[in-house]
């Protein structure tokens, strides 16, 4: 079912449309060789859906439910507001296609933020997650001078966690997420010398 039949999923109009691309334009832009990475737009949760309500979602608390997904890409989305990071749309430059998402969000019950990778299967295999969650990563080393950041993933998840090992990334000792002991977590850290 489309957006169509939920009035909350419609992109705003008047004096709302504009106080909402004001907001949005405050979020970092990222540029890649082949992609861009910005602030989501009310029509990118349809891709939202296709990972959060399908089988893709099963990593990240998934399959949801339509209602469960929009509170999630809400949450992700208000990280800007309140925390000056938070969720990314990816879209191909050539096309201007949505292929994904690339939260630097702190959830919930997590000890730190975390870089996280949300890809649709058509942007597999093509090394588009690994370009979007770089430039991420190094925003959070440069921008936000951070000296690490870390990547929560489903020990299931044998795709994420390739990804953060090609990313550089060091898997921390099972039990290191204090809340979610079987929950493999990775360390990104800023290479030395970089500022």
């Amino acid at each position: 079912m489309s957006g169509a039949g939920y009035p909350w999923e419609q992109p705003p109009s008047g004096a709302s449309a504009a106080i909402a691309a004001a907001l949005s334009a405050q979020v970092p832009v990222l540029t890649t060789a082949r992609l861009c990475l910005r602030a989501p737009r009310m029509q990118d949760f349809a891709g939202w859906v296709q990972i959060a309500t399908t089988d893709r979602g099963r990593f990240i608390g998934g399959p949801m439910s339509r209602e469960e997904a929009w509170a999630d890409f809400n949450q992700m989305v208000a990280g800007w507001l309140l925390r000056g990071h938070g969720l990314w749309s990816v879209e191909r430059l050539s096309d201007g296609a949505l292929l994904g998402f690339v939260p630097v969000n702190h959830e919930w019950g997590d000890p730190q933020a975390e870089l996280g990778f949300l890809f649709l299967a058509v942007a597999e295999g093509q090394g588009y997650a690994a370009e979007a969650a770089l430039a991420a990563r190094d925003f959070c080393f440069t921008r936000l001078g951070w000296p690490e950041v870390v990547s929560y993933i489903d020990p299931e998840n044998s795709r994420s966690m390739a990804l953060a090992r090609r990313l550089g990334a060091v898997e921390l000792p099972a039990g290191s997420h204090p809340a979610e002991p079987d929950v493999a977590v990775f360390r990104h850290s800023r290479p030395e010398g970089a500022q």
